[in-house]
């Protein structure tokens, strides 16, 4: 396995490269935008392909790379559901699994610091955000955030992890790059208290100042979205349009996202899945049946799916269209799907 543990010396961001092997898929978790040449440059020198980026909560403290990395790769970018923006292709649900080649990362919703606070398991270790950091916790007075709920994030989720467990947090203030959860149930100054009450108290009476970003970053971060003007000029077809092309011309209709998506969310009827990651396959291998039809695609907010007409097109697809604002659109604007558990 490659992993390394990056440094922000400005704001004291830990940022995470995991991959399989050298030559294979990668994932990157919680980028800053400023070090985004830095990432690319050593995803050259592993000979390593990001697929997936990952920010564990809106942060208040740096603009995230996430954005630039997308537009700069074709990566997916991914925050949990709980996210008051639009700015990932793929949001997941606590307990989802987030996956690249030889890698599985377990999300868990862990609300406190943020309300949309998520942490990573892999394996034998977890990826804490701001939740839980090194001898301390993530500060829960801005932001949706609660001390009860991180109390509850922390001790009925993190700590009933096993105690070898690795802690990988996001920030770190004091020089620290990995614990345990087992340290920390012992050390962790924070976590010496009987109820929730007496952690509450101590998070209530911290008297911090606000981040010395704040104000720029978490704005800043809301607004990492898709743009929907690439969208449309990509082929792009409005919900109106696409049911209409779905009513009326002969076609073949493709889901671009992934299977826990499609269970959680449903899908446009009659359509073939097919995941944004296989899509150049598929169009290679199915190309004298597809050929012949419109290629009609959706995802989840339209960003893999303008990314899939693009690829249609290098193999001199002429008719590939997608749903702007993927099925997330779809729902709003009323039209119709279908669930079941599976596809």
């Amino acid at each position: 396995m490659i992993f390394r543990q990056l440094f922000d010396n400005v704001s004291s961001t830990y940022t995470y490269i995991v991959a399989s092997r050298k030559g294979g898929e990668a994932l990157i978790i919680d980028p800053v935008l400023e070090n985004v040449e830095r990432y690319i440059r050593l995803m050259e020198e592993l000979d390593l392909k990001l697929v997936k980026v990952i920010d564990t909560h809106i942060h208040a403290d740096h603009i995230s790379g996430m954005a630039e990395l997308r537009d700069r790769t074709n990566c997916i970018s991914i925050m949990g559901d709980a996210t008051p923006s639009d700015v990932v292709s793929m949001q997941v649900k606590d307990n989802d699994e987030v996956t690249i080649e030889g890698v599985k990362l377990k999300a868990l919703h862990t609300p406190g610091h943020t309300n949309d606070s998520f942490s990573y398991l892999m394996n034998d270790r977890i990826f804490s955000g701001d939740t839980l950091l090194i001898r301390g916790t993530g500060r829960t007075d801005f932001q949706n955030g609660d001390p009860y709920d991180a109390y509850n994030s922390i001790f009925e989720r993190l700590l009933k992890l096993p105690e070898e467990t690795l802690l990988y947090p996001a920030h770190d203030y004091k020089g620290d790059t990995v614990s345990t959860i087992g340290e920390e149930k012992k050390f962790n100054p924070r976590l010496q208290v009987t109820s929730a009450e007496e952690y509450a108290n101590i998070m209530n009476n911290l008297k911090l100042p606000d981040p010395k970003m704040m104000d720029i970053a978490v704005p800043g971060n809301l607004q990492l979205g898709i743009d929907l003007k690439r969208q449309k000029n990509t082929n792009g077809l409005t919900a109106e349009e696409f049911q209409k092309a779905i009513l009326n011309d002969d076609h073949i209709i493709l889901d671009l996202r992934e299977s826990s998506e499609i269970f959680h969310d449903g899908f446009i009827n009659n359509c073939i899945h097919v995941p944004f990651d296989k899509i150049s396959d598929y169009l290679i291998k199915e190309k004298d049946f597809v050929n012949t039809k419109k290629i009609l695609m959706y995802c989840a907010v339209g960003h893999r799916s303008t990314l899939a007409v693009q690829v249609s097109k290098s193999y001199d697809y002429k008719n590939s269209f997608h749903l702007m604002g993927g099925i997330k659109n779809w729902i709003a604007q009323g039209y119709s799907i279908k669930k079941k558990n599976s596809h």
